[in-house]
């Protein structure tokens, strides 16, 4: 059984990217997460305190986001995975992180990472 707990679309501005000009001037970045949980104890309950509070989790994301510097969105998407295995009920998660204006001459809407991580036990 895999219960998930989803977070999507939130945007902060941060420093990622492997041009000169993206480390200068922060640019928007989306991040969607999907977190396994056990939530069947939470359902029952219907208590704060027995789930992953998504405010909390959403708030420490974007702490990372503004208060780092990356190169790459790789890198970036690792960190925001380790961030959200130290919930204590976590078990999984995927991340995806999409640049919202890449910088390149083609036309491109976004360009983005998406990586899943087990909790190593």
């Amino acid at each position: 059984m895999v219960d998930l707990i989803e977070i999507r679309g939130l945007v902060a501005s941060a420093y990622c990217g492997a041009l000169p000009e993206e480390q200068q001037r922060r640019q928007p970045f989306r991040v969607d997460l999907d977190v396994g949980a056990d939530l069947s104890i939470a359902g029952a309950s219907d208590r704060l305190s027995d789930t992953i509070d998504y405010g909390e989790l959403c708030a420490a994301v974007e702490d990372l986001l503004t208060g780092g510097r990356f190169t790459l969105l790789e890198a970036l998407a690792e960190r925001i995975a380790e961030l959200v295995l130290q919930r204590p009920l976590a078990d999984s998660v995927t991340v995806t992180v999409t640049k919202l204006r890449p910088p390149v001459p083609q036309v491109l809407g976004t360009s983005g990472v998406r990586i899943t991580r087990p909790l190593s036990t």
